[in-house]
């Protein structure tokens, strides 16, 4: 087509979401590509349900007052002086740490359900059978990870956080945005590697056994989510006109720069700070330093697992960051160091592992090899 939606490729032919009548065409049913059959097929390799407690059971008990969720270094707010010692002086570190892991979680739930709702937008749109019945499978899958991350967070805290207001418009600008290219990248590419940064890094750091079963089980379905984009972009990107090709790098590199100044934002915890007798204004403060120092941003970004580390090798492999937005993303990761590491993604090993766990239930006496590079 040749329109917004940049599609280079029949796959992802796309139609107008209310027009119904494209998809009773004829010469339609017979068309079915065959470029997704392999991540389609595997859909029961990697099948789990959070209501089944035989894969996951949320009854587990975890003594929210005395044990914290994550270790102070994953707490951005306790590397400011005037919060630690704070907390630490009046013992509210615990129940701190495991307010700002209530507030990680629910950012959690929210794209989760952001990322189902797209899948579903994509069935009213893309008009090939197998692409239409890949975005089907992810709707499903989708479904799920909003149920057992609502089922998480009720089962530690009661009730999820509001999403963030950053978070909450781009997940609106992708689900309603027309144009094809905006919904892969925004959702196949920068949430869910958003998503597989903080997965990882969950099920690394995490000291609740109950979560890190949770980030493992979700990273089985993601990973071949994530794949889905890869396709889009191994097919469309080399294809695309100079024009079309800066108009799609800026706006992942306006997306990126969205996410890493505010998807934390400290302004929006203000009422947290005060609840716990903090200044949110001194807190507030304390963090932007942080952040602003290059050192320290730097230092956090070399982990592997770092979320924002995650989505520039995402753009990176997908051949979304050329000479011209390269300097742009060197100033947060080293460029060389990322290109060498190769295309293998974080959490690859820890999805692997996690479809050997759900075999070993669902084919207790046929287990099968399934690799989540299937395509």
């Amino acid at each position: 087509m040749a329109d917004g939606n940049i599609t280079k490729d029949i796959l992802y032919d796309a139609v107008a979401p209310d027009d119904f009548e494209a998809m009773l065409e004829l010469d339609r049913y017979g068309a079915r590509s065959t470029a997704f059959d392999k991540i389609i097929s595997a859909t029961h390799d990697h099948f789990w349900d959070p209501l089944d407690p035989k894969y996951i059971d949320f009854s587990a008990p975890w003594d929210m007052e005395h044990e914290a969720l994550l270790p102070d270094d994953q707490v951005m707010s306790l590397q400011v002086p005037y919060v630690r010692e704070h907390l630490e002086r009046t013992g509210q570190k615990v129940k701190f740490i495991n307010e700002m892991s209530l507030w990680n979680f629910s950012s959690i739930l929210h794209g989760e359900q952001g990322a189902l709702n797209l899948s579903a937008s994509l069935c009213h749109v893309l008009k090939d059978q197998g692409a239409q019945e890949y975005a089907a499978n992810q709707t499903r899958e989708e479904a799920r990870h909003v149920t057992a991350f609502a089922r998480y967070i009720k089962a530690r805290w009661g009730r999820p956080r509001p999403c963030g207001a950053t978070l909450q418009a781009l997940l609106v600008d992708i689900i309603h945005a027309p144009e094809v290219y905006k919904k892969i990248i925004g959702m196949q590419m920068l949430v869910e590697g958003l998503a597989m940064g903080a997965f990882a890094t969950g099920y690394q750091t995490n000291r609740d056994p109950l979560a890190r079963k949770l980030f493992q089980l979700v990273m089985t379905d993601e990973a071949f989510h994530h794949k889905f984009g890869k396709i889009w972009a191994d097919r469309t990107i080399p294809k695309m006109t100079q024009d079309e090709r800066d108009t799609v790098e800026d706006w992942a590199a306006h997306c990126f720069q969205s996410l890493l100044f505010n998807l934390g934002s400290p302004v929006q915890q203000a009422q947290v700070y005060r609840d716990f007798g903090l200044d949110p204004e001194k807190v507030i403060e304390g963090i932007r330093e942080f952040i602003q120092n290059d050192d320290a941003r730097r230092e956090r970004l070399k982990s592997q697992t770092n979320i924002f580390r995650v989505l520039i090798k995402t753009l990176h492999n997908a051949g979304l960051i050329t000479a011209r937005t390269r300097g742009f993303y060197a100033t947060y990761v080293d460029m060389d160091e990322l290109k060498a590491e190769g295309e293998k993604m974080v959490g690859d090993d820890i999805a692997e592992a996690g479809i050997a766990y759900l075999q070993e239930i669902n084919f207790k006496d046929r287990a099968r090899p399934v690799s989540i590079a299937a395509e």
